[in-house]
């Protein structure tokens, strides 16, 4: 998804290139912080701490998974948020595998890419949409479309955090839960949403969404990560990339679908096969970088069982990570591509969700969830090294 390019400039990572409605609107959450302190044991391998406060003084706390082998990831409540990744590479040399705030002020201000984007992630075409009869107009922060719910989406409001019960050796897990008011960003009903991260033995990072309603109202979840699996140095042009797609949605210029879902075979879009990102970055125009929707391959496998949505290797650390989703697409962003990548780290999203504008393509699966029916949706990121 179209977002702000994350660099890092001498060690420290900063928010540039900010574009117009690519800039993500200065939450009400902005204001002072204080440093992480008061690291508090909650159970084996779980740390609780504070990473700052909103500006009406709550606190925005910092999760902290960690599992036998040494892999950790750090939750925050704000935007239900993957602070930090750590994962090895072929060496068992561990680093941080998404880009981040490089402090808690910057991320406050300008938001963070590894956040859970909703009510609706993704676009809504004009900003509005209509539903059971009714006609609900919408923030329009993309030009004259809705991007990732709105001004104030599920990534700049605080989630209130509990520590769910597992299975012995079932991994280290934080339950984050939001409820969004009839009405906020101009939606329909009252919308709980939770979501629950689980770091396993295995070096997975499991996120389990489950959402119920009191009105009929279109909802789509993901997390917008940015992956740099060489721990936050370099371009992405060497990834090898493989997506278990046979097509995509084809999209206007911006970005919005027409409603065709179009074959990859003879496209820039084609990465059935192991393919290096940069490949065919000539080929993307003047862009040279990748965002775009692609319809998974799930004909042969059961609704809401896992199957392989895409993998990605990168080649010098030799991480490899593999996304398994109950979700029917996969949004699929870079960096810059093309001879001139900028100064900044690149990355690719490897975004599990609904396809975009589906409120408004009866054709796409279904994104409307009504009173009495429970939504439930999978991700696993699954981390090995060769």
């Amino acid at each position: 998804m179209k977002w702000n390019h994350w660099l890092v400039v001498a060690g420290v990572l900063l928010l540039a290139n900010a574009r117009g409605a690519d800039a993500p609107a200065t939450q009400a959450a902005t204001a002072a912080t204080v440093p992480t302190t008061g690291v508090v044991p909650i159970i084996d391998r779980v740390q609780k701490s504070i990473y700052g406060k909103t500006l009406d003084g709550a606190d925005i706390e910092e999760y902290t998974l960690t599992n036998k082998k040494g892999a950790e990831v750090k939750i925050l409540t704000f935007g239900a948020t993957i602070a930090e990744l750590s994962m090895p590479d072929h060496d068992g040399k561990f680093a941080n595998v998404v880009l981040a705030a490089s402090t808690p002020e910057n991320f406050l201000r300008f938001g963070q890419p590894a956040s859970v984007m909703g009510r609706v992630a993704n676009r809504i075409a004009g900003a509005k949409f209509t539903l059971e009869r009714k006609d609900y107009t919408l923030f329009a922060n993309d030009g004259p479309n809705t991007l990732h719910g709105g001004k104030v989406g599920f990534n700049k409001v605080n989630w209130k955090a509990e520590i769910p019960s597992l299975a012995k050796d079932a991994g280290q897990a934080v339950k984050l839960t939001y409820v969004s008011k009839d009405g906020e960003e101009g939606f329909p009903g009252t919308l709980t949403t939770t979501l629950t991260y689980t770091l396993t033995e295995e070096n997975v990072l499991r996120l389990e969404y489950s959402a119920t309603t009191d009105q009929a109202t279109p909802i789509n979840f993901t997390n917008h990560a940015y992956f740099n699996l060489a721990g936050g140095a370099g371009d992405s042009k060497s990834y090898e990339l493989m997506i278990n797609a046979d097509k995509y949605t084809v999209a206007d210029d911006k970005l919005i679908p027409t409603g065709e879902i179009a074959p990859v075979k003879d496209t820039p879009f084609d990465f059935t096969q192991p393919t290096a990102l940069g490949a065919r970055a000539d080929k993307l125009g003047t862009v040279q970088h990748y965002d775009a929707s692609y319809v998974l391959n799930r004909d042969k496998v059961a609704d809401h069982t896992l199957a392989l949505a895409a993998r990605v290797t990168e080649p010098t650390t030799g991480r490899i990570v593999e996304v398994w989703t109950t979700e029917p697409g996969l949004q699929i962003y870079t960096s810059q591509l093309g001879a001139r990548t900028g100064r900044g780290a690149g990355f690719v999203t490897l975004e599990t969700q609904h396809f975009p504008d589906s409120i408004h393509h009866p054709n796409f699966p279904n994104t409307v969830l009504k009173p009495g029916e429970k939504f439930t949706s999978e991700t696993e990121y699954r981390f090995s090294a060769k």
